[in-house]
């Protein structure tokens, strides 16, 4: 799919894309794929229906659109450690990722039931189709890079320490609400913060070779 802006975007809609994607993102996080209509988003984002068709094609664009830009930020840090595999840019993938998903906290439990879905519902194929292009091809030499930087520890199972890695980030808004308040923790940004500087010492202590001081 060409997912290229078209030229002649009206002047007085310059801001109906963004309004699409955001509208989109809120009710695809809270309501099934099919209960969401291109005529609902538009509603929600104040626009004329018809300029889904004019930016992304039909809804199953938009949906993917929303995927890509949402994911666009944790992308160009993975970009950024792949180019450098420095343990600053490594840890600021995690650092990111809290900063962005607060914004969006239902976004990664949207990802894990998606996943969970059948692999031939739409939004299935959709969101592997985005991960295959954005983040998988970057995932499956990071780790790598960081045994090749003297960034894990030699004694350090490079596949583990992915899923280490990914637990420690994704856990939190995947978490039931009740669970996290059962042990008194409200997800916000000051609680993500001081998440973040403990998980630094976890995996200093577990998988990271220390250094002499943490970013």
């Amino acid at each position: 799919m060409n997912m290229a802006r078209k030229a002649g975007r009206p002047s007085d809609d310059i801001d109906a894309r963004q309004a699409l994607i955001d509208a989109s993102r809120d009710l695809f996080t809270v309501m099934p794929y099919n209960k969401v209509s291109t005529r609902l988003v538009a509603s929600n984002a104040g626009v004329n229906v018809a300029m889904i068709r004019y930016y992304f094609g039909n809804k199953e664009g938009l949906f993917e659109t929303m995927l890509r830009e949402t994911i666009e930020p944790m992308k160009i840090q993975m970009q950024r450690m792949v180019k450098d595999s420095s343990q600053k840019n490594f840890l600021d993938i995690m650092r990111t990722y809290y900063c962005e998903m607060i914004k969006v906290p239902l976004f990664p439990r949207l990802i894990a039931q998606v996943m969970n879905m059948d692999s031939s519902e739409t939004q299935r194929k959709l969101l592997e189709k985005v991960f295959t292009d954005v983040s998988q091809p970057m995932q499956s030499i990071m780790f790598d890079k960081l045994v090749e930087s003297g960034i894990l520890r030699p004694d350090a199972d490079p596949r583990l320490c992915k899923v280490s890695y990914i637990s420690l980030m994704v856990f939190p808004f995947i978490a039931p609400p009740a669970m996290l308040a059962i042990h008194g923790i409200e997800l916000n940004e000051e609680f993500l913060n001081q998440l973040f500087e403990h998980n630094i010492k976890l995996m200093t202590h577990g998988f990271l070779q220390p250094t002499e001081s943490q970013d």
